[in-house]
């Protein structure tokens, strides 16, 4: 069961879960949520990254819109409401709070120092960007939303980066993904692994698209990954 903490930046504060594991000091990660604000999968996710041994904080990234969103996939209105918070997002003042919360955890006595992200959806872009702008030690995707039109911020990524594509992917055509892949798949600092036959949200618990096969493996890899890389 997580806590709710306070993260501070010069424009006020905002709220994240926090979840906390059996063992510390550890390495933490960042989770960084879809549109759908901190809800029941988000903490879900941050509670099993704390049951695997990781400090694991999601913070409220839609505060400046509106505080303490918590929606589902389940109804038109829910996705309806959650496109419009998605559409007044700022992507960088985002960032600037995911940094705010990467300095905020590393001054938590229970971290090591090391801290990761990891996202889906919007969050799935903002994992990549927080890896090509903060000093984030390690970042997943997961069917991150925008990348191929921000390709240009991996000249200057310096810090590892796992991808997770999903090959059905409605909100990421088959374009954007071959952009993505023909640009980073060599690099030196990205991993990419793709899913076929999966479509948005496969690893979302409960989602319409939800794989539990393709989940697992992706689980699996970001896993290993981190434990790699924060370690």
């Amino acid at each position: 069961m997580g806590e709710q903490t306070t993260v501070t930046t010069p424009d006020g504060s905002f709220s994240a879960y926090l979840a906390r594991p059996a063992q510390a000091p550890s390495a933490a990660v960042v989770v960084i949520q879809e549109i759908f604000g901190v809800n029941q999968v988000m903490r879900e996710i941050t509670d099993g990254l704390a049951a695997q041994g990781f400090l694991a904080v999601c913070p409220d990234l839609f505060w400046r819109i509106e505080p303490g969103i918590q929606l589902t996939d389940q109804s038109d209105a829910e996705w309806q409401r959650a496109f419009g918070l998605f559409n007044a997002f700022d992507v960088d003042t985002g960032i600037k709070d995911i940094a705010a919360t990467i300095a905020s955890i590393r001054q938590d006595p229970a971290c090591t120092g090391k801290v990761g992200a990891v996202g889906f959806c919007l969050g799935g872009l903002l994992a990549y960007l927080t890896a090509t702008r903060t000093d984030v030690d390690a970042s997943v995707a997961y069917y991150g939303v925008g990348i191929d039109s921000r390709l240009a911020e991996a000249e200057t990524l310096e810090r590892p980066v796992l991808m997770h594509i999903a090959e059905e992917d409605g909100f990421v055509p088959k374009e954007a993904q071959a952009k993505i892949i023909n640009t980073l798949n060599d690099h030196a600092f990205v991993e990419i692994h793709t899913y076929p036959g999966r479509d948005h949200g496969f690893a979302r618990t409960g989602g319409q698209h939800y794989d539990a096969l393709a989940s697992s493996l992706a689980g699996e890899r970001s896993l290993a990954f981190f434990r790699k890389y924060l370690f």
